[in-house]
This record gives structure tokens, C-alpha cells and sequence, in this order.
């Protein structure tokens, strides 16, 4: 899937979407911590990884920048610090000039009314004002892998964002994720339609039949229920 084609199917799709796409996929649902956040509401970001392990200088983002192709997005491994921020304005506007489609951050940013007049996209747990206030020996594999949170990501894989956070997919199974995403879509629109139309959500998934039988089977799940009769909810 190119980079085109990824960006056009994202935006009418939603990071909750795909995470459902995920589950159905029986993939494991990787997402960034809770409370990484778009700096500029509203913005949606997707793309290939191009990982970067800060160490205390900006120079691994710019030799990151190198071999970047145009609609990555950086990674940055910060370690999740909470004392320092390392991404500024000056990197925003370069990785923006590189033509790259955004930054996601495991820590802070700083510089935010330059941020957002930028434009980029840029995820991070928060800001604050000073930078870097350590330096250490760079990791040999600084440019091959970044961790965010509990997940280790490398060019094999895409990063996708929205109002809802931040999610990883392999790059090998995202057509199967986004046609199943897709499909969830469709199907959450048709029963949101229904509802307005005054069919709840119980009528539609049967909810009376399944309560009917988990009383003679309490294994029986919702989840079960809702593949037999072609439910979207929870998956």
C-alpha cells in the first residue's frame, strides 16, 4: 500500500476503526500510552515509522532525516521522560521541509504556539519548557528501532493518529486490517442510522436472545454473539 492510498483510506476511517480492524485480525492492538496527544487537535497523521532514539542531541533526528522517505512519520523513543522535552520548532520545521507527515513522540515537546502555526502533526505527552537536560552515549541501533510505551516499532511498521491517540499496524498486514476496518465502519454507520431512525442497539444485535442464551449457557459470551448475528461492537 502506498502512501497515497494509506493516507486517502485513513481519513475516513478513525484510530478506534482500525484498532477494531486489530482485534478482528487477532492482531495485538498497539497503541501509545494514554494521554499522548495531538498537539493540534483535529489533525490526522498516517505513515511508515522512521525511528529515532534521542540520547540528548538533536543530530539523530536530522542523520534520521537522511534516509527518511516522503510520508514517514518520526518516531522519537525518548524513554517516556516527563523532566525534559525534545522536540522543538526547528526539528518541527525540518521534518516538515523533508516532506514528512508527522512526529510522534514518547515524551515532550516544547515550542508549542510555533508548533501548531506549523501545522505538522506532532503527538507527545505533553510539553514543557526546557530541553534536553541529558546527554548519553547513542545506541548502536538508535535509527533501527524506538520504543513507545510497551512497543518496539520499526520500518516494518506504520503509525496512524487522530483525536483518539496513537496506533501502530505492521506494514504487512494492513490491507487486512483496513478491509476489515472498513467493514466495522460500515457497519457501526448502518446500525448509528438505525438507532436515529428508533431501532435501538438491543433490537439490532438481538440483546434479548443473547441474555435468553447466556441464561442456559453462562460461557456464552457478547462477543460470540455478536459474530453470529454480524455485529461491529467490541470487535
Amino acid at each position: 500500500m502506498n502512501h497515497t492510498e494509506l493516507t486517502d483510506r485513513f481519513a475516513a476511517l478513525t484510530t478506534a476503526h482500525l484498532a477494531d480492524g486489530c482485534l478482528r485480525a487477532r492482531l495485538t492492538v498497539r497503541c501509545a500510552p494514554a494521554g499522548t496527544k495531538a498537539v493540534v487537535p483535529g489533525l490526522k497523521l498516517a505513515g511508515r515509522v522512521l525511528p529515532a532514539r534521542h540520547a540528548g542531541s538533536v543530530d539523530v533526528f536530522l542523520e534520521a532525516l537522511t534516509s527518511a522517505q516522503p510520508g514517514d512519520v518520526l518516531v522519537v523513543d525518548n524513554l517516556g521522560r516527563l523532566d525534559e522535552s525534545c522536540v522543538g520548532d526547528l526539528i518541527t520545521a525540518e521534518v516538515a521541509a523533508a516532506g514528512l507527515s508527522g512526529i510522534v513522540i514518547w515524551g515532550l515537546h516544547r515550542d508549542t504556539a510555533e508548533l501548531r502555526e506549523i501545522g505538522l502533526p506532532v503527538y507527545s505527552l505533553g510539553s514543557l519548557s526546557t530541553g534536553p537536560l541529558h546527554l548519553n552515549d547513542r545506541a548502536a541501533d538508535a535509527l533501527e528501532a524506538a520504543t513507545v510505551g510497551e512497543w518496539t516499532l520499526t520500518t516494518d511498521d506504520l503509525v496512524f493518529g487522530d483525536d483518539d491517540g496513537v496506533l501502530f499496524v505492521p506494514a504487512s498486514q494492513a490491507e487486512e486490517v483496513f478491509r476489515l476496518a472498513e467493514s466495522i465502519r460500515d457497519t457501526e454507520h448502518r446500525q448509528a442510522a438505525k438507532i436515529r431512525d428508533g431501532v435501538t442497539l438491543r433490537e439490532q444485535v438481538r440483546f434479548s436472545e443473547f441474555l435468553a442464551r447466556r441464561e442456559s449457557d453462562p460461557s456464552y459470551t457478547f462477543r460470540q454473539h455478536l459474530r453470529a448475528k454480524d455485529g461491529a461492537i467490541e470487535e
